[in-house]
């Protein structure tokens, strides 16, 4: 049986300790490594040595009992939080590591949010309970209090498949059936068992177990249950289907696409179908263990591997039988330029650049080609660090960054009509789109309710796809548009001149015609944010919730603790953490979460500070080109719609 199993934590919790402890039990590695030797098995990249954190979402190979499992052990730090989530998507069950002496803090609810909306089963390893300070029972209560309440201590209540009464009644009290059939003829241990499991798939129920990774105190036997507890069904007689979860390239430039298989077999030669049309033959099959591999003919379903020959896979793209591609929550807020060298070849830094988008499509890496620019978005300050730690000893790039700002947003608050029309000698296209205010954090749709008179459904599809062909810029500070819907009214095509980019250029100058006759308005990232401190210092904290400009609920007291939930603007609060830890002498707890995008709370003045030119940006034209006596004129987004054939 293939087992997935992801760990997880916030950072410094015991997460890579705990994995290498796992993987000497199951005769893995021969020796314990440790993060702060810098010789953990996992950990194996200079950059994770040389910071002591975990970077990469790096997997390994064990076996234990009559199962494979697939380990994998991810970034804890919220810099690496989208890596840590495209790991997520592939996992059969996770373990959330906490420290007995922490406790939950900011990311760990991050991490069981994220496991939530991709409902993985989730196992709780309470660690460093040899550490001075150390406090299981009141883990288990913040467990309770802040992410479920249905959570049971395997410790004592469970081994070898047998369950203490007190354990046996936790599970019967969760399903009538099964509290009417304890009721009636008492405790089944493989009935139980079986309940058990499927209990626990379904996320109704999470087991926890306590223990020390470093001193090596309850791992073996927390594996031994979690085998016990976990099974999966892979199908190996259906067509294959898999999914991406990680882009790599090895020190030759090679193309590795690593996958899961989720049905079916693939063998070396096998050709692959992905995205609309895209079908690629696999040249060869690897499977990964730490930063080792070895060469395979085949694999099946439930295994974890890396092929090449795929030259244009994305991360969480569906393979063959799988179509359906991933989405992610974790959104970086952030955007810094990078700067080069003066004598930079930039058509070399723009094809490495590319390639870390490939493996980091967090980044949305943008190239400016009139101004010879690579912009890239982030989370953080430490992943710049590590961005320009990896560019000079991957590629000997020798790079910096601009201070990050904070990625705005443009959307519209009503209806227009965008009008485009391309027309120099020889080419021919007109487009007109009805642009409106969609619902917040919709992204942007497209429907059509164009008659096929008038343009066929094949250049209907063509519009439709440079309205999504690349972001938009809003015409206040340049920055993406989103929150919109776009419906192709009309457009008109010629059968002699109308070529391929006609269409393109028309709908892009419809889309911005449309937007200089809107009530265009700028729109923000926010956090939703909780904190928690001691009562006494809650004045404190809601006054500097108002002053960010945020919103609060009523706030919940729990003996001498206050906890507070809302929202705020990233732009007000991301250092907002090292402002807590300092009037709280970092007893004060703070989990934020990307919220979404909203009204910026001070426009006006990031439109002054950004002073964005909209007539300058040569991308980006409202203006249509028409053709006359056999020669095209330009004609102004104002006077445009009265020239229109349409």
């Amino acid at each position: 049986m293939f087992k997935t199993i992801g760990v997880l934590a916030h950072v410094d919790a015991g997460k890579t300790t705990f994995a290498e402890q796992l993987l000497f039990h199951t005769n893995s590695i021969k020796q314990r490594g440790r993060v702060d030797h810098k010789n953990s098995f996992l950990d194996s990249h200079d950059i994770e040595k040389q910071r002591g954190i975990t970077v990469f979402a790096d997997q390994a190979m064990m076996n234990f009992n009559h199962s494979q499992y697939y380990l994998i052990d991810t970034p804890g730090h919220v810099d690496f939080s989208p890596e840590m989530e495209r790991a997520i998507q592939i996992m059969d069950y996770a373990i959330i590591i906490i420290s007995a002496v922490e406790g939950i803090e900011g990311h760990t609810e991050t991490v069981w949010q994220l496991l939530r909306k991709h409902h993985v089963p989730t196992f709780f390893f309470i660690n460093k309970s040899d550490r001075v300070g150390a406090d299981i029972q009141n883990v288990m209560e913040e467990i309770k209090l802040n992410l479920t309440t249905e959570i049971f201590d395997l410790t004592d209540t469970f081994k070898h498949g047998e369950m203490k009464e007190e354990l046996v009644e936790f599970i019967a009290e969760r399903d009538e059936t099964l509290l009417e059939r304890y009721m009636e003829k008492g405790y089944d241990k493989d009935f139980w068992l079986q309940k058990m499991k499927q209990m626990i798939q379904d996320g109704l129920i999470f087991p926890c177990s306590s223990g020390s990774a470093l001193q090596d105190t309850g791992v073996l036997e927390f594996l031994e249950k979690l085998d016990d507890l976990t099974s999966t069904d892979y199908k190996r007689d259906e067509p294959f289907a898999g999914r991406v979860y990680k882009i790599r390239h090895d020190e030759k430039g090679t193309r590795i696409t690593f996958i899961k298989a989720l049905s079916g077999q693939l063998k070396v030669r096998d050709e692959i179908s992905y995205g609309t049309e895209t079908v690629e033959k696999v040249t060869s099959i690897r499977v990964y263990n730490g930063n080792k591999f070895s060469i395979v003919d085949e694999v099946s379903a439930g295994e974890l591997f890396a092929v090449t020959g795929l030259t244009q896979t994305k991360v969480g793209d569906g393979l063959g039988a799988l179509q359906e591609q991933s989405s992610f929550e974790m959104v970086p807020t952030l955007k810094s330029k990078v700067v080069f060298e003066k004598n930079m070849n930039m058509k070399e830094a723009v094809r490495i650049f590319n390639m870390l988008n490939d493996e980091d499509p967090s980044l949305n890496v943008i190239w400016d080609e009139t101004l010879q620019q690579i912009h890239i978005h982030v989370m953080g300050i430490i992943q710049l660090e590590v961005l320009q730690q990896i560019a000079m000893d991957r590629f000997q790039l020798n790079i910096e960054f601009e201070e990050p700002e904070i990625l705005y947003k443009e959307t519209i608050e009503d209806t227009v009509i965008g009008y485009g029309h391309f027309e120099p000698l020889g080419h021919y296209a007109e487009v007109h789109l009805r642009i409106e205010s969609g619902g917040r954090n919709s992204g942007v749709i497209f429907e059509s309710t164009c008659h096929t008179d008038h343009l066929t459904v094949g250049l209907q599809n063509l519009v439709q796809h440079h309205v999504f062909e690349r972001e938009h810029n809003g015409i206040l500070t340049g920055s993406p548009l989103t929150d919109v819907k776009v419906t192709l009214l009309t457009g008109r095509a010629h059968n002699k001149h109308t070529s391929g980019g006609d269409f393109r250029e028309a709908t892009f100058r419809a889309i911005r015609q449309g937007l200089e006759k809107a009530k265009n308005r700028l729109l923000e990232p926010y956090y939703y944010f909780k904190i928690k401190v001691d009562t006494d210092q809650m004045g404190r904290v809601l006054s500097d919730i108002q002053q960010a400009n945020g919103s609060f609920e009523p706030p919940l007291t729990d003996g001498n603790k206050t906890t507070v939930i809302g929202r705020v603007p990233v732009s007000t609060f991301m250092n907002y953490s090292s402002q807590l830890a300092a009037f709280t002498g970092g007893k004060g707890a703070l989990t934020v979460m990307f919220d979404g995008y909203d009204q910026c709370h001070n426009e006006t003045e990031v439109i002054q500070k950004l002073n964005y030119n909209k007539n300058a940006d040569s991308q980006y034209t409202s203006s249509s080109i028409f053709c006359s006596k056999g020669q095209g004129y330009t004609v102004s987004w104002e006077d445009a719609e009265k020239e229109m054939h349409c």
